[in-house]
């Protein structure tokens, strides 16, 4: 049983990408902060809480999922040459949009994330998606793209904020930024030792993102070691039973011959 599983084909193993593969893709293999490194401005900038940070994603989130939507509808009405231009006027519009609503019913948040809300126009995600992905497929699979792409980018954000600020506060709050009813803190350590105010500025956001950028290139490597080696293990085993079938035949032929 063993054998017959090393014997298996890793190359078989890919498939054309489903819509479950292309929205999940953005979490983990492609994530767009981890692994891809776009978007380290509000990575730093916008995460010394979580609340912070998942209220920019949310943000990029309607951004990147309605840009995307609408480069798919008019990919083919736009001539190559002014391309780039339109799809930035495309973004631009879904940004205004998202920050008069943000200023009208998340007024803490909109002060909080301040230039970061109209710089998500230049965010490299929302361009090189609509670019790459959007400007290619139909629609249904374009916003499946930016909607998942834009959760990993929220889920980085996420990450990174809530490390910040466990180890700023010994807590995570809720509350405080967005429009919800309550104020709650979700996490209380009560350890006043992880009270570190490094973490609530940028150095603390620096070490934050290059500890997981290291966390995430390792499990990147050790998949990609591991797929190496899955290989090498079905070309030894393809050669072995080459070199059977060549024995037997061999053995056979002399058969014949006697």
């Amino acid at each position: 049983m063993a054998e017959k599983k090393v014997a298996k084909n890793p190359m078989k193993k890919k498939k054309k990408n489903g819509r479950l593969d292309i929205l999940t893709k953005g979490f983990i293999r492609e994530n767009p902060i981890f692994i891809f490194l776009l978007g380290m401005c509000p990575a730093l900038a916008v995460t010394s809480t979580m609340e912070t940070g998942l209220g920019m994603g949310l943000l990029v989130i309607l951004v990147l999922t309605g840009s995307n939507v609408v480069v798919s509808l008019i990919r083919n009405l736009i001539p190559e040459q002014i391309q780039i231009p339109a799809f930035i006027v495309v973004i631009a519009t879904f940004v205004t949009i998202v920050g008069m609503l943000t200023e009208a019913y998340a007024f803490a948040l909109h002060q909080s994330l301040g230039i970061f809300i109209p710089l998500i126009v230049v965010n490299c995600l929302i361009m090189g998606r609509a670019t790459s992905f959007a400007s290619k497929n139909k629609v249904s699979d374009s916003a499946i793209d930016g909607f998942g792409m834009a959760l990993g980018f929220t889920f980085a954000l996420m990450l990174i904020g809530a490390t910040r600020e466990i180890f700023a506060s010994g807590a995570i709050a809720l509350g405080v930024y967005l429009p919800l009813p309550f104020e709650i803190s979700i996490i209380n350590t009560e350890m006043y030792l992880f009270n570190m105010d490094v973490f609530a500025g940028p150095a603390g956001g620096f070490i934050v993102i290059g500890v997981l950028l290291a966390l995430f290139t390792a499990i990147g490597n050790y998949r990609q070691k591991k797929k190496e080696a899955e290989r090498q293990a079905w070309i030894e085993q393809k050669k072995k039973e080459a070199a059977e079938r060549k024995r037997k035949k061999a053995m056979e032929s002399a058969g014949d011959a006697s």
